[in-house]
């Protein structure tokens, strides 16, 4: 294996998303991602996706690139006495199972670590592991709206809206994989694993900036403010002849750049304007300004002139936008590898970009039980005929 986690073998025995997300960010940058999936069926998101060329998921070449995929049945003792020996050999344990599952399995992380000592369970859920919630089912929605960022998502006239993918789930599988190679950091001192308890809604609270205690020593609720931030401006799309351009000159030293090429020096320094916190209290009419002086120019006129100029700038994209974009090309980020279904599949590449270890996609979501001679039979030394015998009973 290469990259900079090649030296890792992650179990992943989640399911859905949050703790696939985990596992598709370890694979990425190297690490074995080994999933065990139920016999038959497979992990849902198999099924899942907006969209579904040939009955398939367009989403689980993703989720599950760089894992290699075996069934067990996890529900007989047969099926936990083969997952405890994979396990042994592995340095991260990640599922998102609800608190109790493994431990009703007969898998609670204390006995398999007193196998493996080093051994990492990073487990995933909607409410965390502990609490009077803890019990409840979660799904990422649900998250989201604990955690705060559903009541300030959207028009301020409207109910709560949400964004257009699943942030919750993956804000925890990101949060997850942080944890596990903080985890891992640690282990290098310790030579001890741990626990990483990820919850949905912890990870959602956790980009709410300084919400809380604007609530609580301030007496300020966020409410929903459609486009903008309060108090930030400008900062909002504006209109040109061909559709919107978002621009950000919320800075005192772009404002006034901006405020030249308006042809309104003299608005740079207008007490009105001149400082953060006053342009806040007007932003409305710096809007209206703005918006004047930009509904007359082309969007390609208009942006070459603010990126000229130093002024934040740009288009809302879509993915064709994407895929038309320079930028995008030249720092590859989006990918192209072959299925053998879809044909050329394109989809975005692995980030951050390290320089000397950088990530990769080495190959697609795997068929289900595709690894499963591999994995049963090279790492658990199974013979051909104990392998038949497993599927045979439904183990596999």
């Amino acid at each position: 294996m290469t990259g900079a986690l090649g030296d890792l073998r992650v179990v992943e025995m989640g399911q859905l998303l949050a703790g696939p997300f985990c596992g598709q960010l370890l694979g990425d940058f190297g690490a074995e991602v080994v999933k065990i999936e139920p016999p038959g069926s497979g992990d849902p998101m198999r099924e899942w996706g907006r969209e579904k060329p040939h009955g398939m998921s367009l989403w689980w070449p993703i989720l599950a690139r760089n894992k290699k995929s075996v069934t067990l049945n996890l529900r007989t003792p047969e099926g936990q006495a083969l997952a405890r020996k994979i396990i042994a050999q592995a340095d991260v344990l990640v599922e998102n199972f609800r608190p109790g599952t493994l431990e009703r399995w007969g898998l609670a992380p204390a006995d398999l670590q007193k196998e493996n000592p080093g051994l990492i369970v990073t487990r995933v859920t909607g409410y965390g592991q502990d609490g009077p919630y803890a019990p409840r089912a979660g799904f990422g929605s649900i998250g989201e709206a604990m955690g705060g960022i559903r009541y300030v998502t959207g028009d301020p006239d409207k109910p709560p809206s949400r964004a257009g993918i699943s942030l919750g789930d993956e804000l925890a599988g990101t949060f997850a994989a942080l944890g596990t190679l903080v985890a891992l950091h640690a282990r290098h001192r310790t030579g001890r694993g741990q626990i990483v308890d990820s919850a949905l809604y912890e990870a959602v609270l956790a980009l709410m900036e300084s919400l809380v205690p604007e609530w609580e020593i301030a007496g300020y609720q966020r409410e929903r403010t459609g486009s903008v931030l309060p108090n930030i401006a400008p900062s909002n799309v504006y209109p040109t002849l061909d559709g919107p351009v978002l621009i950000a000159a919320n800075r005192d030293t772009i404002w006034r750049r901006l405020a030249t090429l308006m042809g309104r020096p003299e608005l740079g320094d207008d007490e009105r304007y001149a400082t953060h916190g006053a342009r806040g209290t007007n932003a409305e009419e710096l809007d209206e300004l703005i918006g004047a002086w930009t509904a007359g120019q082309s969007s390609d006129a208009l942006l070459e002139l603010l990126h000229e100029n130093g002024i934040p700038a740009g288009l809302t994209y879509r993915a064709k936008d994407m895929l038309a974009d320079p930028h995008y090309k030249a720092r590859e980020a989006i990918i192209r590898m072959a299925h053998p279904d879809f044909g050329d599949f394109p989809m975005h590449n692995v980030f951050p970009k390290l320089s000397d270890t950088p990530g990769e996609v080495r190959a697609l979501g795997p068929s289900l039980g595709q690894h499963n001679a591999e994995v049963y039979g090279g790492l658990l030394g199974l013979s051909a005929g104990e392998i038949a015998s497993l599927q045979e009973a439904g183990t596999i």
